[in-house]
């Protein structure tokens, strides 16, 4: 299995201008005269007996209006980062759009009308307080970091059947209930304040799991029905003991968890010990573990097995005498 441990995993701080908390932005609308600089890629569209320019580049110019690109039905690649946007309305007429990129801006919501070929859409940093309004068919990616989102709902599962990378980094969530995704793999929840892993258990397809740096001190919450989860990031939470694997030995597939910066990473023989619990694991913290690793671990889990088989004989032995004693 590769190492999707660092995959997107930065965050990045909210942008700070010295416009920003101001009541009313000085107005900067995009203008026709800027437009031609900032469309390329020029394709066949309709029957493809026409062409037009599908890429729409804006980012980074300090636009606070789009309502221009309500006439721009053909793009289909729209970059508005960087920008001041609050209202991003007028892209609802861009229904041949397939990737957006609104991150970095001033928006409160992601909502849009359902846009039917839209797959990718990226609304990181802004001041996003719901997850509400996403309701694209084919969107398969959906980036929410660095936004202001205490829960999660709206996410609805009839409609979002494609959706398979969910981030919600860095926001303020205090519980991962609200998601349920059937065909969601990727999923992540680092830099949050989560106490509790609950409503995750119908997500058969999960394979990867960040939960890095949240507030987490029991593993309640994970399911046999969690049949794909093959990596799990805990770093930085509150996990004490060890004895909290026990709980993700029902998951068949899982090959590799993080647990470094928590407390039980204190406890002795903390490698060997973690393997006791999950005889499949093959990485921990993301170092594999070595053949030598791997037999100490076996050795003395069937010594503790062998241990706790004898200790049940004596009791059973000890019950039988009792038994015999009062007849």
């Amino acid at each position: 299995m590769s190492d999707e441990s660092d995959v997107g995993e930065e965050i990045t701080e909210p942008r700070t201008t010295e416009a920003e908390g101001d009541e009313k932005l000085p107005d900067n609308p995009l203008i026709q005269d800027v437009i031609p600089e900032c469309l390329s890629l020029l394709c066949k569209i309709g029957s493809g007996l026409t062409h037009a320019y599908v890429r729409l580049d804006v980012h980074d110019r300090d636009i606070t209006d789009i309502q221009l690109l309500k006439s721009f039905i053909h793009v289909r690649y729209v970059d508005l980062s960087g920008n001041f946007l609050r209202d991003i309305t007028p892209l609802n007429h861009l229904t041949n759009m397939l990737t957006l990129k609104a991150d970095k801006n001033q928006l409160t919501s992601p909502k849009l009308e359902a846009l039917p070929f839209l797959q990718i859409a990226n609304f990181a940093n802004n001041k996003i307080t719901s997850t509400e309004g996403v309701e694209h068919p084919l969107l398969e990616q959906l980036n929410l970091n660095s936004n202001q989102i205490t829960s999660i709902s709206g996410l609805h599962p009839g409609t979002l059947t494609n959706l398979h990378t969910l981030e919600l980094r860095g926001n303020k969530l205090e519980s991962t209930a609200g998601i349920y995704l059937p065909n969601l793999k990727n999923l992540y929840l680092a830099a949050n304040i989560i106490k509790s892993i609950e409503g995750l258990e119908r997500l058969e397809k999960l394979t990867l799991l960040h939960l890095r740096d949240n507030q987490i001190s029991t593993l309640d919450g994970f399911s046999d029905q969690m049949k794909s989860l093959q990596y799990i990031n805990l770093r930085g939470n509150n996990i004490t003991s060890l004895k909290e694997l026990n709980k993700l030995v029902s998951l068949p597939l899982l090959r590799a968890i993080v647990l470094n910066d928590n407390p039980c990473q204190e406890e002795d023989s903390y490698r060997v010990e973690v393997l006791i619990y999950l005889r499949r694991l093959e990485r921990l913290d993301k170092d594999e573990y070595s053949g030598e690793e791997r037999t100490e671990a076996e050795d003395i889990h069937e010594q503790r097995r062998q241990e706790e088989l004898l200790l049940k004989g004596e009791e059973g032995g000890e019950e039988e005498g009792e038994a015999a004693a009062e007849d």
